[in-house]
């Protein structure tokens, strides 16, 4: 599956992006592009997964509906975290000068390719 493919193109179209990484419902990495360090954007990513968890699990008590995505603002970095099913998910890092409207843009486009992939 050509899923680091998918990563790279988004990254190459978001300058300032730091990386990208596909992880399953535990947090384990599937597929990562990155700018920072390896071991750094997987425990980022699995950080990540245990947020998008309990938000779901927030939503479910509440009767929300779907999570769609998640934006977390940084003082040096912005995420965004996608569900691509109900085993993974996609999480985007940018630097702070990244608009979120692009990234929000990208990170989209990027999730409908790879749930094309995974399902």
């Amino acid at each position: 599956m050509p899923f680091k493919n998918h990563l790279q193109k988004m990254l190459d179209r978001l300058p300032g992006a730091l990386g990208a990484i596909i992880a399953d419902w535990e947090g384990e990495a599937v597929d990562q592009v990155a700018k920072m360090d390896d071991y750094e954007i997987k425990v980022f990513g699995a950080h990540k997964g245990i947020i998008l968890t309990r938000l779901r699990e927030a939503l479910q008590r509440l009767d929300g509906g779907d999570l769609e995505e998640v934006l977390i603002h940084y003082e040096h970095a912005k995420a965004l975290i996608v569900p691509l099913s109900e085993d993974y998910f996609l999480v985007l890092t940018v630097g702070p000068e990244v608009m979120v409207g692009k990234a929000a843009f990208e990170v989209r486009r990027c999730a409908e390719q790879l749930r094309l992939e995974i399902c």
